[in-house]
């Protein structure tokens, strides 16, 4: 991964891009983003589920933006600090998911599986689709794709 950019403790554009600064880790720092993302998950859970939507629609708007500033800035496409996509991502692997810490540690391991494979066409979408959309729409695929096993995993096992 190239390494931090000194904008990522100045720009809060950059800050939040780089979730929070999480995504500054020098190792996995996309799993390491997916980690900071809990938190506000833990918060998020209790929306009713359109709110919750809502939030996470307007996470990946904002975070389109982000990550087009923040890597046009700092003169990198995608550049692995950049984990306001793992935040999105994983919140939509969170839509409706049942209670409990369980569910919360299925989620992150489906949503990182997902991330780190990219089965088509998650891998397509992250090599041709430019820009903070292209930056965003892998991890958004990715989210869906967990939250399918995610949602079928509860219904076999329950």
């Amino acid at each position: 991964m190239a390494d931090t950019p000194a904008s990522v403790w100045r720009n809060p554009i950059h800050f939040v891009a780089f979730g929070f600064g999480s995504g500054a880790s020098p190792k996995a720092p996309g799993t390491v983003g997916t980690l900071a993302a809990i938190p506000f998950y833990l918060l998020l859970q209790y929306l009713p589920l359109a709110n919750y939507l809502l939030v996470v629609l307007v996470a990946f708007v904002v975070g389109c933006w982000l990550c087009e500033i923040t890597s046009r800035d700092i003169g990198v496409h995608d550049h692995g600090g950049i984990v306001w996509d793992e935040f999105v991502g994983f919140w939509i692997t969170m839509i409706a998911a049942p209670p409990g810490w369980l569910w919360i540690v299925i989620g992150f391991g489906l949503f990182r599986f997902f991330d780190i494979l990219k089965p088509w066409p998650i891998r397509w979408l992250d090599k041709k689709v430019g820009g903070g959309f292209g930056i965003m729409i892998d991890d958004v695929l990715a989210g869906l794709f967990a939250l399918v096993v995610m949602q079928l995993l509860h219904l076999w096992l329950v």
